[in-house]
């Protein structure tokens, strides 16, 4: 191993180290370990600058501003509240049935978007529930990366491989030719998590949380009285705009946040506004038809359906920069910084190469074991369109060098390359949820790692019986 393998390695090794000790904030991990990969002369400043452009991070940012209109225009209220009469008629069940709804939907819509939206409706139904919203959160995140399995579409990772494995000679798959195996993976899931995984994450509200999550009610009661204390201040002033710890006044008369003021949100109760909601919730559905479609990347719609909303005056400039979460997109940013690091070294190419020569002589279904757990292993590090684009290639050539059709293996790269449910980093879902739940890095691992192995294994049944050698 040279020096920048040796110390990109290292740098990872050091991340999920302070992430696993709990002490530090997530978003300063991963951008200590950008920082000390790029001083190391390991990335350049160009492949760093192109993390921070990347397109998770524009998709988000775009999301996140679109989610936030359709906050302000009244219509996520409205979700919520038609969400709690559902919960409250059938109390925990309720919010199973938003879950898997959400999972059918990552199925067709880009599970991002829909995580994005969902979040927020399940934590405030669960604390109106007096439930744990830690109890709900996760699975969200990994029901709707499970929903994501059932077609080519659900997620980019399965086009990607599609197309790569195009471009090795293979045929192209149809639109729900993997949805058999996509299924059977969905379904043990969900039940593992339903009966197994929600109830370990319900143990795991420790009394000191719940003496937290007391006072941290009786702080929101609090800032609700100063937010409208500072709206009627506000109401009296005659000229500018508070730039800081003020709240700002909507053309709709309801006190805000403004700029970061991270304390205000949510404080307002807002007003239900048809036009701006049909809008807002026209460019949504438009930005994820259009990412859907293959018309144009999530990226690129969702940047152009944030800018729409502004052109349209659904959502002035200063709520748009309002609505950015810069914690969770630089945490992101910060991941995909050494998981370039990785790749550029020749650390994950090194891998894949030796990976062929050791499990060749296994035969196909051992094969087929062994490749799964290791994409399953790397998607938990790296992002799972590197993954892709590493291991599609070395499937390929393992099921020509067997004499077997490639196809179960693309299968199970394509299954294992997104059932990334181990770390808060191994898709953009968890990360969403990660500072929303307040989880620890071990809470993913608890409920995660056991999900991992129940998919692998059902995948190493299912692939074969729908995809035979």
């Amino acid at each position: 191993m040279n020096f920048d393998q040796i110390a990109a390695l290292a740098v990872l090794v050091a991340v999920v180290g302070v992430l696993i000790h709990g002490r530090v904030r997530a978003d300063v991990v991963a951008l200590t370990g950008a920082a000390a990969l790029l001083l190391l002369g390991v990335v350049r400043p160009t492949e760093v600058q192109s993390a921070f452009a990347s397109p998770a991070v524009i998709a988000l940012a775009g999301l996140f501003v679109i989610a936030y209109a359709i906050e302000l225009s009244g219509l996520l209220g409205l979700m919520i509240r038609k969400a709690t009469d559902l919960a409250k008629r059938f109390g925990s069940l309720g919010i199973w049935a938003v879950l898997g709804m959400c999972g059918g939907l990552g199925g067709f819509l880009n599970n991002t978007p829909v995580v994005v939206l969902a979040a927020p409706v399940v934590r405030d139904v669960a604390k109106s529930l007096k439930l744990s919203p830690k109890r709900f959160l996760m699975p969200l995140s990994h029901i709707s990366v499970l929903g994501g399995l059932l077609t080519l579409i659900g997620t980019s990772t399965n086009l990607l491989v599609n197309d790569m494995a195009r471009n090795a000679g293979q045929p192209v798959f149809t639109l729900f030719e993997i949805t058999p195996v996509g299924l059977c993976i969905a379904l043990a899931g969900a039940v593992w998590l339903y009966f197994v995984g929600a109830r370990q994450l319900a143990k795991s509200v420790s009394v000191d949380e719940r003496e937290a999550a007391f006072l941290a009610a009786v702080e929101d009661a609090r800032r609700e009285e100063e937010a409208e204390r500072l709206r009627k201040r506000r109401l009296r002033l005659p000229f500018g705009l508070p730039f800081l710890g003020e709240a700002r006044t909507n053309r709709d008369g309801s006190g805000d946040a403004h700029l970061g003021d991270v304390a205000l949100f949510g404080a307002a109760d807002r007003p239900f506004h048809l036009r701006r909601a049909l809008i807002s919730a026209g460019v949504f559905v438009l930005v994820v038809a259009a990412a859907g479609l293959g018309l144009a990347p999530i990226a690129a719609a969702a940047f152009a359906g944030a800018v729409a909303l502004i052109l349209t005056r659904v959502i002035t400039a200063e709520e748009a920069y309002a609505g950015l979460r810069p914690e969770i997109l630089l945490l992101i940013a910060g991941m995909v910084v050494i998981g370039i690091a990785i790749e550029v070294t020749g650390l994950a190419a090194t891998g894949a190469n030796a990976l062929i020569d050791v499990i060749r002589p296994l035969g196909p279904l051992g094969a087929l074991i062994v490749l799964y757990g290791v994409t399953l292993f790397a998607t938990e590090l790296l992002s799972n369109a590197t993954v892709a684009v590493l291991i599609t290639p070395v499937a390929v050539a393992l099921a020509e060098s067997l004499g077997v059709d490639p196809r179960p293996f693309l299968v199970g790269v394509m299954m294992a390359a997104s059932a990334a449910f181990a770390t808060p980093f191994g898709y953009q879902t968890n990360v969403l949820v990660f500072q929303m739940g307040g989880y620890s890095y071990m809470d993913f691992v608890r409920v995660g790692l056991p999900l991992n192995l129940i998919t692998w294994v059902v995948a190493m049944i299912a692939v074969p019986v729908f995809f035979p050698f």
